[in-house]
């Protein structure tokens, strides 16, 4: 087998993708569909580090000679980026994205459409910029949005009717999908408007991707019965592998890792299943010693800056008083009267700070009860403290 893939890749090889048979041929028996006018609109969530990413990259890579695949990572636009998440700046992320995959593959008929479009529909352009041969629009002001917007939503559908002796579909993959929160007091008409579109497209599936568990408010934003798509999603949950994928996982690793049962259980416990942190942690351990479950233990300790390493990140970009809810709830998980109590502040003072946590997913709300999303999160706090006799509120 190739080395254990990397924290960061997802473009993996054939052995470093372990496992999901059964999502792949489940996502793949969906997507069909489309070639044959009955495309699905697909909720893929799980929790971050599952492998949610590397799937939908596996299932892009499967059908992208036959399907046009337009490939929306909102973490990785500009928008984005600059905290500048906009409706406006939506459909130009979506607008992009789907002229720089028409591109790739090699639909040229596509610039002639786009061109005759904006010279025929009255729009007031500044100036019309190309790039690849492809027009580009620089809009003078914002008054031609809505026009703008419903021709980049009408056009993945325009794109297969110009095309289907090329192309059997248009899948549309939008990665990062829990980020269009940003859109704050936009996100519910957004996603009606949305919705208003892909329930007419025949040839054309939708594939939202997330990190976030059934319990994010998003999900029923999106699917939930007062929705925007009103449980007409197809929800699958990529879900953490079970104790005997993890086994076969690391014993097909090249590196030789043995762990007695102690080891295993106290390892699997670590790591829950989790690619992410198995893949990290397995980088850590040392090669031909039976590890029991006291060296586990020990070793976690030693690694758990690594494993949490986009929490530490994440931590330092928190307010005090979000920290300081963070720490409230290590032990336990409380109602919010209950953690504004241990803060000595006001219930109604906490809206705006829980809200944020929630929209991080550091944590998720549960049975009445405020409570940390992922323990590795709470264990590096813990860890933190027992060296240090202090939480790192101030620097990490």
């Amino acid at each position: 087998m190739d080395e254990i893939a990397s924290i960061t890749d997802t473009n993996l090889t054939e052995t470093q993708f372990f496992n999901r048979r059964d999502e792949i041929n489940i996502l793949s028996n969906l997507l069909i569909s489309t070639e044959f006018n009955s495309a699905p609109t697909i909720l893929l969530t799980g929790i971050r580090g599952v492998g949610k990413t590397a799937l939908i990259k596996k299932i892009r890579n499967k059908f992208e000679r036959e399907y046009l695949v337009v490939d929306i990572d909102l973490s990785r636009s500009s928008a984005y980026q600059q905290k500048n998440l906009t409706r406006a700046s939506m459909i130009k992320i979506i607008y992009d994205s789907i002229i720089r995959s028409s591109k790739e593959f090699g639909l040229k008929t596509i610039s002639n459409q786009i061109e005759k479009y904006f010279k025929t529909k009255n729009f007031k352009i500044d100036k019309l910029l190309s790039y690849e041969h492809i027009p580009i629009p620089i809009f003078e002001s914002e008054d031609n949005y809505e026009r703008l917007a419903e021709f980049v939503m009408e056009l993945p559908q325009k794109i297969y009717e110009d095309n289907n002796d090329k192309i059997k579909g248009v899948f549309i993959f939008i990665d990062e999908i829990q980020l269009i929160k940003d859109l704050g007091d936009e996100l519910n008409g957004f996603l009606w408007y949305m919705r208003s579109f892909i329930q007419t497209q025949k040839n054309v599936a939708y594939i939202f991707c997330g990190s976030m568990s059934l319990k994010d408010s998003l999900i029923n934003d999106l699917n939930g019965n007062k929705g925007a798509f009103g449980g007409r999603m197809l929800t699958i949950e990529v879900q953490p592998f079970s104790k005997k994928t993890t086994e076969n996982y690391i014993k097909s690793m090249r590196r030789n890792i043995q762990l007695d049962h102690g080891g295993f259980e106290r390892f699997y416990k670590c790591t829950r299943g989790i690619p992410y942190y198995i893949n990290i942690f397995a980088k850590y351990l040392p090669e031909n010693l039976t590890l029991s479950e006291n060296n586990i233990s020990e070793l976690f300790k030693d690694s758990i800056d690594y494993l949490a390493i986009h929490f530490v990140y994440m931590w330092s970009k928190l307010t005090f008083q979000e920290q300081k809810i963070i720490i409230s709830l290590l032990e336990n998980p409380k109602k919010r009267i209950e953690v504004a109590n241990s803060l000595k502040v006001t219930s109604g003072s906490l809206n705006r700070p829980l809200n944020r946590l929630l929209d991080y997913d550091l944590i998720e709300y549960a049975n009445d009860k405020y409570q940390i999303t992922d323990p590795i999160f709470g264990y590096w706090l813990k860890n933190s403290y027992e060296k240090n006799g202090i939480y790192p509120f101030r620097s990490i």
